[in-house]
């Protein structure tokens, strides 16, 4: 029993980012600063007040939708790197249709959710149906793809949506924003949105449909072994396209909550950094929705935190960078910490 809990994906999560916390505390001391001081700063940056948390919690929702959106793609043993994408080419979409289309909010916004969610699946689902037919690399469609969403939207941003500057689209009505004033006022002015809501609804529904349904069962399968799976009279090339299309949807949901919600509108040039760290928030949360919560909240409190603790420390905010990058590398190597756990463990016994 005891070696069973040794090898639990969360032990492994929490001892990555307390590694991965001791080594940004260690490069602290070596760049002569302190490393107490370093991370008061970055964590008080995050929560020292209503609006620190309310910015923590809007970085965190875009996560939990990038996060979700990589970790469903490795239930089924495919590697999304296109989530940034899929995010970019679901939230112009939505931006677009907010800018032309004058409805009520309760109307307008889940028809943008609607059009970003089908964008994305679009996306995504176009990279599944690649590996499924002609059993090209998702890593190397995707890739492509997120290169081709990045020149569309860098065309058509300034040909049809201007706004006061080349570089970004108009500002978005009031009645095609996430925002709403109950929650901007309850957190004092922070970027929290609807899109939070949206989220931790995501999640709820992800982690149903992966651990408890007939189909999670299949992208499971399918990622274990195609072979065993096809043998077993599972459909591999529709599991796979389906897992690519969920996967670019919740992309895409993210990339609305990004630019009609975080901001509020599109600033052509610059691709969503939340594509990449979806692959930290998915490795570090062990591939579960809950998990992918978690983490998505721990690495939006690095990221709201990291300007104040530059502010008023010497600290560089790259280092943020470099406590994300060092727990992924611990969990990447998770195998050898669960050997040490156990090791650990028979000795205590013995």
């Amino acid at each position: 029993m005891n070696n069973e809990f040794a090898k639990k994906e969360h032990v492994i999560v929490v001892l990555s980012i307390l590694f991965g916390l001791v080594a940004g505390g260690i490069l602290m001391q070596l760049t002569g600063n302190s490393a107490w001081d370093g991370y008061s700063a970055l964590f008080r940056g995050a929560t020292m007040s209503v609006a620190r948390v309310g910015n923590s919690l809007a970085t965190a929702t875009i996560l939990i939708f990038s996060g979700l959106s990589v970790a469903v793609a490795f239930r089924a043993g495919l590697f999304n790197i296109g989530v940034a994408g899929q995010m970019m080419i679901a939230g112009f979409g939505a931006t677009a249709l907010g800018l032309s289309v004058d409805l009520p909010k309760f109307i307008l916004l889940p028809m943008m959710i609607a059009l970003a969610a089908t964008m994305g699946a679009l996306w995504g689902g176009f990279a599944g149906w690649l590996k499924a037919r002609y059993n090209m690399h998702e890593v190397v469609s995707t890739i492509m793809l997120n290169w081709i969403a990045y020149w569309l939207v860098y065309y058509n941003v300034p040909a049809y949506f201007k706004g006061v500057i080349d570089i970004e689209s108009r500002y978005l009505p009031l009645n095609a924003s996430l925002r709403v004033d109950f929650l901007t006022e309850m957190f004092d002015g922070s970027y929290i949105n609807l899109g939070l809501f949206f989220a931790l609804i995501a999640v709820a529904v992800c982690g149903f449909l992966l651990e408890r349904t007939a189909f999670g069962f299949g992208l499971k399968a399918v990622g274990f072994s195609p072979s065993a799976a096809r043998y077993a009279g599972i459909d591999v090339r529709e599991h796979t396209i389906a897992a690519m299309a969920l996967s670019g949807a919740l992309a895409g949901v993210g990339g609305m909550c990004l630019y009609c919600g975080y901001m509020s509108n599109i600033q052509i040039g610059m691709i969503p950094h939340q594509g990449i760290d979806s692959i930290a928030v998915a490795l570090l949360g062990g591939g579960s929705a809950g998990g992918v919560l978690i983490v998505s909240v721990f690495l939006g409190m690095l990221d709201s935190g990291r300007g104040f603790m530059s502010a008023v420390t010497d600290i560089p905010a790259e280092i943020s960078d470099v406590i994300i990058a060092t727990i992924i590398y611990f969990a990447a190597t998770s195998a050898l910490i669960s050997r040490w756990l156990n090791k650990l463990i028979r000795r205590k016994v013995s």
